[in-house]
């Protein structure tokens, strides 16, 4: 008996619980693979900036060069950066009238460094805000699902009981096809549940890694920030 016939002989309710755990076996899947490649072009397009930037010698080149890396957080974080220390350093370039910004200068460097500090905060935490986009329903597939293949299964068990009662046969050839049309529950229930508990943890790593990255990035970024203040007093 093929696990195909089982599944089209099944009941209402265990056909309603198997569709139930096929969608957050596709939906945990696509989560999954967008995941992995949003993560994979993050890390080549920061690994890449990151080689320019410390390369190098001109900031104003190196902001171009970021807006050439838009799937990098690393660039993101840069260019927020760069353009809140041209602000107080040149002027905000953007403002065409009103009067001009107070130069940098005029600011003490400590409050400099800690609006930077703040822009660059904000800027990771949206990076990686985007990047944890969904990851909340592969933790629920994998916490749910299990417990609604069970809750399939023990359904198909009472009903095979109730068929049992109401045929009067307590054998086993009028037994096992209601119990193993009840597991096939509990399998797809696994089958959900496994893939997405790994994908997340994977996820959750490769994202962590990233958010580590945006920190040593931010650290590099004050420094420098603070030797161009420093030069420009």
């Amino acid at each position: 008996m093929s696990i195909w016939h089982l599944v089209t002989q099944a009941g209402p309710v265990a056909k309603g619980v198997l569709l139930v755990l096929v969608a957050f076996s596709v939906a945990s899947w696509t989560i999954i693979i967008a995941k992995v490649r949003a993560c994979r072009r993050a890390e080549a397009e920061s690994d890449s900036f990151l080689k320019v930037f410390r390369e190098s010698k001109n900031l104003s080149a190196t902001y171009e060069e970021a807006r050439k890396h838009p799937r990098s957080p690393v660039a993101a974080l840069f260019r927020e950066g760069f353009r809140e220390l041209s602000y107080h350093l040149k002027g905000n370039p953007t403002q065409q009238d009103g009067p001009t910004p107070a130069p940098a200068e005029r600011l003490a460097l400590s409050d400099l460094l800690q609006g930077l500090h703040r822009i660059l905060r904000h800027a990771s935490l949206k990076e990686l805000s985007d990047l944890e986009r969904s990851m909340i329903f592969l933790a629920t597939t994998g916490s749910v699902t299990p417990f609604i293949g069970l809750f399939g299964t023990v359904w198909g068990i009472m009903d095979a009981f109730a068929g049992i009662g109401a045929a009067g046969s307590a054998n086993l050839g009028a037994v096992a096809p209601g119990i193993a049309e009840a597991l096939v529950a509990t399998a797809l229930g696994l089958f959900a549940a496994i893939p997405a508990v790994i994908g997340y943890n994977h996820l959750l790593n490769r994202i962590k890694g990233l958010g580590t990255r945006l920190d040593l990035f931010t650290l590099e970024f004050l420094s420098l920030a603070e030797r161009i203040a420093a030069r420009g007093r």
